[in-house]
């Protein structure tokens, strides 16, 4: 009995509480692209580095695809998840998520998470990207911006999208921040 005790004030302890608690920036649920399934952000992704990006199929950016999942099998299994959000913001995505899923996984063999298509920006935007917005102090300025999350939530650093996933201070930035306890 006193064990279950002191497990029950244990968990209720707020030193317990603090180190579990999932950040603000994964307290979302997310479709996956052209699927039903869901994706608790909290419980897939809490304790890794996130790059987060907006991404369109028809853009002068988009071999940047190449790039992205370069740097997700490079540095997975350190803790770097890339995170995709196709948006039609800027006009440049299909509205057949079919079609996108089949050009970032035939054409670019994407196997970074993707997900529905969201709004990045404006009044519409999804609440991650308001979330994303406020933290940095800059929204999307067009396809292929990205977003650095720490493993803790914090954000790092956003990159316009003239910044390729090959960029040397880019891929220094990720190495720094996969290295931080």
């Amino acid at each position: 009995m006193k064990k279950y005790i002191f497990l029950l004030i244990l968990l209720a302890s707020p030193f317990y509480s603090s180190a579990n608690e999932c950040p603000d920036v994964l307290k979302f649920m997310k479709r996956k692209l052209n699927s039903q399934e869901t994706v608790n952000m909290c419980s897939e992704y809490q304790g890794k580095t996130l790059l987060i990006v907006n991404t369109a199929s028809y853009c002068g950016f988009t071999p940047q695809f190449e790039g992205l999942e370069a740097l997700y099998s490079n540095y997975k299994d350190k803790g770097l998840v890339v995170l995709g959000f196709p948006s039609h913001d800027f006009n440049q995505e299909d509205d057949d998520e079919g079609k996108t899923a089949e050009l970032c996984e035939l054409t670019y063999g994407v196997k970074f998470p993707m997900f529905e298509a969201t709004h990045v920006r404006g009044d519409d935007a999804d609440p991650l990207y308001k979330m994303l917005a406020k933290k940095s102090g800059t929204t999307p300025i067009w396809n292929f911006y990205k977003y650095l999350i720490d493993k803790n939530g914090n954000m790092v650093d956003s990159y316009s999208s003239y910044t390729k996933p090959t960029d040397k201070d880019f891929i220094q930035d990720i190495e720094k921040t996969l290295a931080l306890k």
